[in-house]
């Protein structure tokens, strides 16, 4: 079974990609929706978040928003917040995987934000960086509701550059020359890699 990482920076399209990807029928486990999971009331981590950041329980709920500000404003926090998740969603990866083994799958996709930040590319057998030119990822993050240019300028900052994930990746995914061509690359990798 071929494992494959998809990452890119914030508003590559990473999410579409994933989404193109489970269209063509290859199994996707997704980090982040993963985390979301894990941090909902009835999660696994949120006992120990809400012991952490007490005061980010709102209304009986993790407040994202509040957890986010406090986390990327210091580093030791979001460290904290790390040794929490990162292990949780490190095991259902692993269940994922183990899953799809047995069901013969010959290829699948860990979906993983900061996949050469964490180190998770070791993890991977190839990897795929989705990409666009920086004045439409800009036009993306910039669209999201919430987003201030402080904001986006702190998150690219946590970020490995896009032209070194670009240098590291075994495919480059474009993602600014429309959805056909995205689907056309993706469809590519999918054949060679089944």
């Amino acid at each position: 079974m071929v494992i494959l990482g998809l990452t890119g920076s914030i508003g590559m399209g990473k999410s579409t990609a994933a989404k193109m990807f489970k269209h063509l029928g290859v199994p996707v486990h997704d980090a982040d929706a993963s985390s979301h999971l894990l941090m909902a009331p009835d999660g696994l981590a949120f006992d120990a978040i809400a012991k952490a950041f007490p005061d980010v329980i709102i209304n009986g709920r993790i407040d994202r928003q509040v957890l986010g500000k406090q986390v990327f404003a210091n580093r030791v926090l979001l460290k904290k917040l790390e040794a929490i998740l990162h292990p949780l969603i490190r095991a259902q990866e692993i269940r994922f995987l183990r899953n799809q083994r047995m069901l013969g799958r010959k290829l699948v996709v860990l979906d993983i934000p900061l996949l050469y930040e964490t180190g998770g590319e070791k993890r991977c057998d190839v990897v795929a960086v989705v990409s666009a030119p920086a004045f439409i990822q800009r036009q993306r993050v910039l669209a999201r509701e919430g987003m201030t240019d402080d904001k986006f300028s702190a998150i690219l900052s946590k970020q490995m550059p896009d032209i070194e994930k670009r240098r590291r990746a075994d495919f480059v995914i474009p993602t600014g020359l429309g959805r056909a061509v995205t689907f056309q690359y993706i469809q590519g990798i999918v054949n060679q890699l089944s």
